[in-house]
């Protein structure tokens, strides 16, 4: 989960940097929100995971599903705030900064783990 969240914060400097290249420092801040807006969330997502591992088996699957949507309704929540609040929010580079977020999880199963 730890590989996950990293490539996650990775494909979002990297949205943020190529953002920042093409559309200057609102680009590179857009992305950014946008990025960390998914990033940020999976975070205590992931924490929650971990203090839940000491847990019965019931109590796993119910962290699970509640730390998920807790989740997603986290990063609605903080994505509606990029919007209202930074009001020179450049809209490509905050879309491409999510989806590349997004999108870094499938390459977290490319990544070879030590067993």
């Amino acid at each position: 989960m730890h590989k996950a969240i990293l490539l996650q914060l990775a494909a979002t400097l990297m949205a943020a940097a190529v953002a920042g290249a093409a559309f200057g420092a609102r680009g590179f801040f857009s992305a950014m929100c946008g990025g960390l807006a998914y990033v940020v969330p999976s975070v205590f997502f992931v924490w929650r995971l971990w203090l839940a591992s000491w847990r019965k088996e019931h109590d796993k699957v119910m962290a699970f599903m509640t730390g998920e949507f807790v989740r997603l309704l986290s990063a609605a929540g903080l994505l509606i705030l990029a919007a209202v609040l930074y009001r020179d929010l450049h809209w490509g580079a905050f879309l491409i900064g999510l989806a590349l977020t997004v999108k870094a999880n499938l390459f977290a199963f490319l990544v070879k783990t030590r067993t």
